[in-house]
């Protein structure tokens, strides 16, 4: 990347602007977003370690698409593994059915389907489907009548061998956005949409040298660290993250040299710093891919309690900079609210870009669906350093000690982030980040991650420079 003019102070994403370049790459179809970390995502997409954004949903979820969520290190070690496991038994290209029984109750069967952005749940006896009941089907219905009096039974099937184009054709065929798929004794293997059809022939799925869909965990840097290790390592984790939210600090360097020193046989990335020298002590010890960025997060008020941080695109340019001296890689952490973001990042220099408050507002994120007044969905967020998350991680810690840490919070306790019921899902935002992306590549006239690291040009704005590229609507 080079700078039209050389900055004279420190920068964010919104203070820089990308310069369109001569191009030979016709398509956004001809862009490679596989990354070269050594993680295996296909786009450079990773789902942040927050309790309110990472789960088993959207785990499997972002890996089908060719990304990688990393679990929270607040979830016990024992139910990660689980999580873990999980994900690794899911499919690559059928997306997991909500399921019910004919006898459920409607209220029982409205709290789970959300749990998807299909909207649909299969009704299923004996492990084959038997019926279909989307959310239309719910509608005005008594919360303790059963599913099975209210389904759809004349189902339209697919088989589990069929091809993404073929099961797109049978689908608009038949009118349907969905249908179960079977296996040959006609249990229930998935479902697929119309829309995950296409996807399948857009993405290729992150998977693992057993063609397993990849995920990976966090650790902390206290406790017993070697037994949370190999914990996951047993269960399949694919990459370890040691995080804290101040990384450049002894403890963490300790962490990570107990975590190489166990030779997981997967990346270790570890962070939270600003700074080429945080990146330099980091990989020292052992890190192979370094997390940036201390303040820019949406739930987080570090930088407003404490006056500490960097601005995010200084930071990460800086240190990616030093991670490529040492053959290292650096994720980029917090900060991105529009896919030009996400680009200016690996522009920057970042091989993936952690993605968190963006991806609480969906169906796969772990939190409950609420309604607010006027009856739009929400989810509620929050930063792992707030209240509430301090609350969760010290359950288990005697009562003075965890009432002592409470008095302590940098991140905002609870945020409503809400649902666009058309496009709720993290495969929606994928798609709306990965075709801008794409797009950014093509003018810069990059094929690959690492061209558009060399051929990016890149500006300076002011905030006005920065309102102009907005859309506005049109005047009345």
């Amino acid at each position: 990347m080079r700078f039209l003019e050389q900055p004279t102070h420190e920068l964010t994403y919104s203070d820089v602007f990308m310069v369109p370049s001569r191009s030979s790459v016709g398509s956004r179809m001809h862009v490679d977003l596989s990354t070269h970390d050594g993680t295996g995502t296909t786009i450079p997409l990773v789902v942040a370690n927050m309790t309110a954004v990472a789960g088993r949903r959207m785990a499997e979820t972002i890996a089908r698409r060719g990304g990688l969520a990393i679990l929270p290190q607040d979830v016990p070690a024992e139910i990660a593994a689980d999580t873990i496991r999980e994900v690794k038994a899911a499919h690559l290209t059928f997306d997991t059915p909500i399921t019910v029984k004919p006898h459920h109750t409607v209220g029982y069967t409205r709290h789970l389907i959300h749990k998807r952005a299909h909207g649909a749940a299969i009704v299923v006896a004996e492990d084959k489907p038997v019926g279909l009941i989307t959310e239309k089907d719910l509608l005005g219905a008594d919360n303790f009548t059963q599913v099975g009096a209210l389904m759809a039974t004349s189902l339209l099937t697919l088989p589990a061998n069929i091809e993404p184009q073929e099961a797109f054709s049978r689908l608009r065929d038949a009118s349907r956005k969905l249908a179960p798929v079977v296996d040959s004794d006609g249990c229930l293997a998935g479902i697929m949409t119309r829309t995950s059809a296409l996807r399948a022939t857009v993405y290729t799925p992150a998977v693992d040298a057993q063609g397993r869909l990849r995920v990976g965990a966090a650790i902390g840097i206290n406790g017993d660290i070697e037994q949370r290790v190999r914990v996951l390592i047993d269960a399949g984790a694919d990459v370890l993250v040691v995080d804290t939210a101040h990384g450049h600090q002894d403890s963490m360097i300790s962490a990570v040299k107990r975590v190489r020193a166990m030779d997981p046989g997967v990346p270790i990335v570890a962070g939270n710093i600003v700074t080429a020298e945080g990146v330099r002590d980091l990989v020292e010890a052992g890190a192979d891919i370094i997390k940036v960025g201390v303040g820019p997060g949406a739930m987080c008020t570090t930088r407003m309690q404490t006056g500490v941080g960097r601005p995010q695109f200084t930071a990460v340019l800086e240190c990616a900079a030093a991670a490529k001296e040492l053959g290292a890689h650096v994720w980029a952490d917090g900060g991105v609210r529009d896919p030009r973001d996400v680009a200016l990042a690996l522009a920057a220099g970042a091989s993936n870009v952690m993605i968190g408050s963006w991806f609480a507002g969906t169906f796969e994120s772990p939190g409950d669906l609420m309604h607010d007044a006027d009856g739009r969905m929400y989810k509620e967020s929050f930063g792992m350093a707030s209240r509430r998350a301090v609350e969760n991680r010290n359950q288990r810690t005697e009562a003075f000690e965890r009432a002592r840490r409470e008095m302590f919070e940098e991140g905002i306790s609870s945020a409503r982030i809400y649902i666009d019921p058309a496009r709720g899902g993290v495969e929606d935002q994928v798609d709306s980040i990965i075709s801008g992306v794409r797009s950014s590549f093509t003018y810069a006239g990059a094929d690959s991650i690492p061209r558009f690291h060399e051929r990016a040009v890149v500006g300076i704005q002011s905030a006005a420079g920065y309102q102009e590229g907005q859309p506005r609507s049109s005047r009345g």
